[in-house]
């Protein structure tokens, strides 16, 4: 089988160091609706010339539309996409299900392939989205070997899975981190890598939560034998040295897995000798220790005891660590700094004097963390014994910490893919307004779900609260909620699936499981028994959260009522549509939403022939199908790993001392914000706007009664928590049109004008 390798172009040169070094095919972005904003990209006359020579060369060429998308976008994401269907890449990378939709309804030529962002990591997940014409879903990091087996062994998805390059901390797609500390959210291509961050905890500091850079070389024989499709380098905001050389690498082993054979004599060594040389080649890649993450664990449900891709001691740069600056001094408008030899990966950098040279960049990280800037070398000299005297920008000092990213001097020259066509007749998208950007619910969707023979609706309005812990039942059942939701894990599953148990405070009707985002292929046949198992003991109404739960629910659909989770990311009427068409009853709004935006996505709902974008009977019946999240302490981090066998901390705070929660157990850990999000108060006002159902999210720190009457207290009086967060409610996601405030540290909350 023949095995894709695919390089990253975030710019020009490095689509050249790309193809020059042997890629199969290349991703890259434009200018609008990708995961990587602070990257180059690419114009459109410059997209266009490089689809052409690629062709011409035999090689692929992906675009990357993978960032959600307000309703007020639709107009922009359509035209975009009729843009590309004109010219016709080999493929886009999506993770909006509301793009998803609209190439599906508008534009069924354009080839899609499910980003990682869509956080598919199962066969149901696959097989789900293969429905809906995906033809490659690229799949979760946070994955082991054998579960990728499996995941071959279950579905005829081609398969891509990320191989090289930078990991985030937080399961794929589910971070919320840099979307909360000021609406610059990953879901937007805008991610302040808030991982990579100096983080404190007592007297101690580190960067706690900062993984190693993913290297599976030799892990390549095994993942060409697992039926991989496509290996995947990450790193289109790397130089076009880093792509050449890791291209180079890679292209290296899986060559010589491609001529040889395990049963040809002399096919092994060459191989491994292929894979030593490549490792070899990336030794000098400007980036992080190296890990091979999740993928050496032997059987799908093993855990490494202690993570090894986090070190607290190792900072979240990127680069060769040149060392620390001694002193600080000036030469004429210079200033320069000293810098003392340091250590990369446990070894000395080498010569500082053979490292450096007028025309380098390195990278310079403040001790405290509050800066991190790029700097092009300007001046070099030795310092003796001390050190070596380097150019730096103003406003480092002593302590400071200095890394090499790019060697001028090694920089390889190769030959450009955009000729030197000239730039005019090409094609760009244009944003005229256009009808084709409504679309109307299911009919399914137009009427509330009903609950069979009672008469009543089968979600009634009111409040529901949700909890991850049987003993919160309790507590919450002073306030009488509608239903309560109940987060699924081990304890809380294995308490309603025990015979004998002391009863529960709600019957199994009036508790709503609620699916954990995160579903990776291990947990496949326990978390289907489970679902069988509370279907059966009268559970009929679930909250899903990822593309692979619907599966479980395919037999017992005119028996189960679905909410679609907040995870599935429904900022678009599209999304709403794609979701619906899956076969849910009703929707939760996103975490990172804004009122704005929800407004809008509901005022472009249509049914029958109502187009109006006043308020009317339609409308009403679509906010009857949705609930609001009004307080939680939204999941942040979502790790994989028990953090708990490497730290003893449970708080933390960053440097404009906001402080965290670490929540671990075995199942994984989470990250959550000391201020919870809230709009209590304006329960009132979204009632005056149709809504009717409200969600109380307790699943964060352990609940206490007082705290909890204290909230409902509040919550029946109509007024507003100290010490909370808005999130994105008021200001929405980052805008640099509208100078959104980035700080997000509200304690108090100032009467705003009136929802509507």
């Amino acid at each position: 089988m023949s095995v894709e390798l695919l390089a990253p172009a975030g710019s020009p040169e490095a689509l050249d160091a790309a193809i020059g070094e042997g890629a199969d095919a290349v991703y890259l972005g434009l200018k609008n609706f990708n995961a990587r904003m602070r990257s180059v990209n690419f114009t459109y006359s410059q997209f266009e010339s490089a689809l052409r020579s690629l062709r011409r060369m035999g090689k692929k060429l992906y675009v990357t539309v993978n960032t959600v998308f307000e309703q007020r976008e639709a107009d922009r994401v359509y035209q975009l996409l009729k843009y590309l269907s004109t010219v016709g890449p080999d493929a886009l990378i999506v993770q909006d299900f509301g793009i998803l939709a609209m190439i599906q309804s508008e534009f069924p030529k354009l080839k899609i392939h499910a980003s990682t962002q869509m956080n598919i990591a199962s066969g149901r997940g696959a097989n789900t989205l293969s429905r809906y014409n995906v033809s490659r879903v690229v799949l979760a990091r946070e994955l082991g070997l054998e579960e990728l087996r499996s995941i071959r062994a279950e579905t005829n998805m081609e398969l891509e899975v990320f191989v090289h390059g930078a990991l985030c901390v937080s399961a794929s797609g589910l971070c919320l981190f840099s979307g909360y500390l000021g609406g610059k959210s990953a879901n937007r291509g805008m991610c302040t890598q808030a991982c990579r961050r100096l983080y404190r905890h007592s007297e101690e500091s580190g960067y706690y939560f900062s993984p190693a850079d993913l290297q599976l070389l030799e892990r390549l024989p095994e993942l060409v034998s697992a039926g991989i499709n496509a290996l995947k380098i990450e790193g289109r905001m790397k130089s076009a040295d880093y792509v050449g050389a890791v291209v180079r690498a890679y292209r290296l082993v899986l060559d010589s897995i491609a001529e040889g054979s395990p049963n040809e004599m002399g096919g092994d060594e060459k191989i491994m000798r292929n894979i030593a040389e490549g490792g070899e080649i990336l030794r000098g890649d400007f980036a992080r220790s190296k890990t091979q993450f999740y993928y050496g664990l032997t059987q799908p449900q093993e855990k490494p005891a202690i993570p090894n891709w986090l070190n607290p001691d190792q900072d979240g740069g990127t680069g060769i660590n040149l060392g620390v600056i001694q002193k600080v001094r000036k030469m004429g408008e210079l200033k320069l700094g000293l810098v003392r030899e340091g250590h990369h990966n446990g070894s000395l950098a080498g010569s500082l004097a053979g490292s450096v040279a007028v025309g380098d960049s390195i990278r310079l990280h403040r001790r405290d963390d509050s800066e991190r800037v790029t700097h092009k070398i300007k001046h070099a000299e030795p310092g003796g014994k001390e050190g070596y005297w380097l150019s730096i920008p103003d406003g480092f000092r002593a302590g400071d910490s200095v890394y090499l990213i790019q060697n001028k001097a090694m920089s390889k020259r190769y030959k450009p893919v955009i000729s030197g066509e000239r730039k005019t007749g090409h094609r760009e998208p244009g944003f005229d307004k256009s009808p084709h950007v409504q679309i109307s619910l299911p009919q399914k969707n137009e009427t509330p779900a009903r609950s069979k023979g009672r008469g009543k609706p089968a979600f009634p309005e009111g409040l529901y609260v949700a909890v991850s812990n049987i003993n919160d039942l309790y507590i919450v059942q002073s306030s009488r909620p509608e239903k309560v939701m109940l987060y699924l894990n081990r304890k809380t599953t294995n308490y309603l699936l025990s015979e004998g148990k002391p009863p529960l405070p709600f019957k199994p009707a009036d508790i709503i499981p609620v699916l954990d985002p995160y579903f990776p292929q291990a947990d496949n046949e326990t978390l289907s028994d489970t679902v069988h198992q509370l279907i059966e003991t009268g559970h009929r109404q679930f909250m899903v959260n990822n593309p692979g739960h619907f599966s479980f629910f395919r037999n017992f659909r005119s028996d189960v009522q679905l909410i679609a989770g907040p995870w599935l990311y429904m900022f678009n009427t599209w999304a709403l549509s794609f979701v619906a068409s899956l076969g849910v009853d009703a929707f939760v709004s996103p975490f990172e939403n804004n009122r704005q935006n929800l407004e809008r996505t509901l005022e472009c709902v249509r049914t029958g022939d109502t187009e109006k974008r006043t308020r009317s009977p339609g409308m009403n019946i679509a906010r009857s199908l949705f609930f609001i999240p009004v307080f939680a302490w939204p999941s942040l981090f979502r790790i994989r790993a028990d953090l708990g066998t490497l730290y003893d901390f449970n708080s933390f705070s960053d440097n404009q001392e906001e402080n965290f929660h670490l929540i671990t157990s075995p199942e994984g850990s989470s990250v959550i914000p000391e201020k919870p999000f809230s709009i209590t108060d304006k329960i009132p006002f979204l009632k005056e706007a149709g809504f009717k159902r409200f969600i109380i999210d307790l699943s964060g720190p352990p609940l206490k009664k007082n705290d909890y009457k204290d909230l409902m207290g509040a919550v029946n009086a109509g007024t507003p928590l100290p010490h909370i967060s808005r999130f994105n409610w008021k200001d929405g996601f980052f805008s640099t049109e509208n100078s959104l405030n980035s700080s997000h540290k509200d304690t108090e909350f100032t009467k705003s004008t009136k929802f509507n």
